[in-house]
This record gives structure tokens, sequence and C-alpha cells, in this order.
């Protein structure tokens, strides 16, 4: 049997999504729930740390954003380690990559916080909307941060 080849990206789709992850990285770094909410579906489906299935946009941040954004930092993902795949009709894309951040103990020493996202994208006539991400963190790493950074905009 013949292998059909993943639908990998064209580079156009590819540094697309590169500026995409480096944009929403920024928001969270920036703990700027309000810059990031029009990169999603209002309807978005989501899966984090703090749930499983999580229904809607309003949900997941005052569910996993707000459990997490002002409690890290340094927030990046690892674009060379990242892959895009696209649908041949071009209207959906899946973009995996790894990420790093970095988390606080109680004490407020600092820790590594590195994992990996899955997030799948639809083209709609406005552009490209995140309609389900699912980020998680690597094995071993401590599911609670610390830090108490404040909210810069909802």
């Amino acid at each position: 049997m013949r292998m059909v080849p993943l639908p990998t990206a064209n580079t156009e789709i590819v540094q697309f999504f590169r500026k995409w992850l480096e944009t929403f990285a920024g928001y969270v770094r920036e703990v700027d729930y309000a810059s990031a909410r029009p990169l999603f579906h209002p309807e978005v489906l989501a899966f984090g740390t703090h749930n499983d299935v999580i229904p809607g946009l309003d949900q997941w941040v005052s569910t996993q954003w707000d459990n997490v954004w002002p409690k890290t930092a340094d927030f990046r993902f690892v674009l060379e380690q990242t892959s895009v795949l696209a649908s041949p009709d071009g209207a959906m894309a899946t973009v995996i990559a790894p990420w790093t951040s970095t988390g606080y103990h109680p004490d407020g020493s600092a820790f590594p916080r590195p994992g990996r996202a899955t997030m799948v994208f639809s083209k709609t006539a406005d552009g490209w909307l995140c309609v389900h991400s699912h980020m998680s963190l690597n094995r071993g790493v401590p599911q609670v941060s610390h830090a108490n950074r404040p909210v810069k905009a909802r």
C-alpha cells in the first residue's frame, strides 16, 4: 500500500501561522485576554491543564487562561519545531507546536514549564480562526504555578 504524505502547508500558510503563534504568545506574556480573543472562534472547543473539554471562549478564559497566564511568564512557541498541516482545499489547518514558559514555586523560585500545543483552524471570510486548542504540559512538569501577574485587559 502506498503511503500518502501528510498534507503539509505551503510556505505562505506556514509563515502566517508562525506569525500567529508569535502574536498569540505575546498576548499570553502580556496577560492580554482582550487582544487574544479575536484569534479564536467564540465557540472554540479547548482542552487544557485544568479542564477536559471546555466549550466556548468565555469558559476557556475563566477556567484556563485565568489559571495559567497570570501565574506564569516568558511564554513562547518553539517555531523551529512547529509543524503546520493544511487541507488541500485550504479551509482547515492544524498547527502542532512545542512551547516554553516559566513557572513559579510557592516560594517564588522559578522552574522551566515546557509543553505542547495542537490547534485546529478554520478559514472564514474574515481569515483564520482557531476552533480547537489543546495545550498541555510535558510529563513531570508541576501543574501549578504561583506567580500573580495582573491581567492587562479582559
